[in-house]
């Protein structure tokens, strides 16, 4: 086995790289913020009321209930990966910031961890922010809800490791549109955010079931509603191996790219 793909040595060490990137992110904090929710806001107000109005209850809710989960699962998946991906290329690549934080006493293990923290991390001020929103609407009103808070941060990490996985094959910014044509924006319409997964032809239901959004938005849709998830062992146990397997391919990639 190559010396790019030998076990993560991981420490407490990678909270300096999550709070580094706080600190900086703090100065653009609320025109961050603003760009990461407007998206997914006009999404549900958009589509939930516009589009809600000549549909019938989608799956014993309105459609905007309904849309209200996919939403919260589907503008994580797409924070997380923005910021694994272009924030955290340009800090790799073009800035060269990792390879200064190396010189302080810190591994690249610990530096691709701190990263993932981080994009879970913000993608989770976007996720939450569509969850309030659906509160203050009356579109969800079970304390069953709050569940879906740490699925918010799990499914974080799991686009985040995906995201770090382009990031090191990237050799510029033009690279992610592959990514977000070929796999996110496929993922975002297959996974259960605008309409039930069961419309779908069998073949197609087949590949929905591997994707990580579709078991987020499985665990959160029922959550939201006041029931408990069916499989939510499954679900869980998929999108934290995404997150594992995601970072550990990740971590070898990088270390192939930068550790020659």
């Amino acid at each position: 086995m190559s010396n790019h793909w030998v076990r993560p040595v991981l420490s407490v060490r990678c909270l300096h790289v999550w709070r580094r990137n706080l600190l900086v992110w703090r100065k653009l904090a609320l025109a961050s913020m603003i760009g990461n929710i407007a998206d997914p806001m006009l999404y549900l107000l958009g589509f939930g009321y516009g589009l809600g109005r000549m549909m019938p209850d989608v799956l014993g809710a309105s459609y905007i209930g309904f849309l209200a989960a996919g939403t919260v699962c589907s503008s994580t998946m797409m924070s997380a990966s923005f910021e694994a991906m272009y924030s955290g290329f340009s800090r790799m690549h073009v800035q060269k910031t990792w390879e200064a934080i190396m010189n302080a006493p810190l591994t690249l293990d610990d530096v691709l961890l701190g990263e993932m923290i981080w994009a879970a991390s913000k993608a989770m001020l976007s996720g939450v922010a569509v969850l309030v929103v659906a509160v203050a609407l009356g579109l969800c009103n079970s304390w069953l809800a709050l569940w879906v808070i740490p699925l918010i941060f799990l499914t974080g990490l799991a686009f985040s490791s995906l995201g770090l996985i382009v990031t090191a094959l990237s050799p510029s910014y033009d690279f992610f549109v592959y990514y977000f044509t070929l796999l996110i924006t496929p993922m975002m319409l297959m996974s259960g955010v605008f309409f039930p997964v069961d419309q779908l032809p069998s073949a197609l239901q087949v590949v929905t079931a591997a994707l990580p959004l579709s078991h987020a938005v499985d665990m959160a849709r029922p959550l939201m509603t006041g029931t408990v998830p069916a499989y939510w062992g499954i679900h869980l146990c998929t999108l934290t191996l995404y997150a594992i397997i995601g970072f550990y391919v990740a971590l070898a990639l990088t270390r192939k790219r930068l550790l020659k």
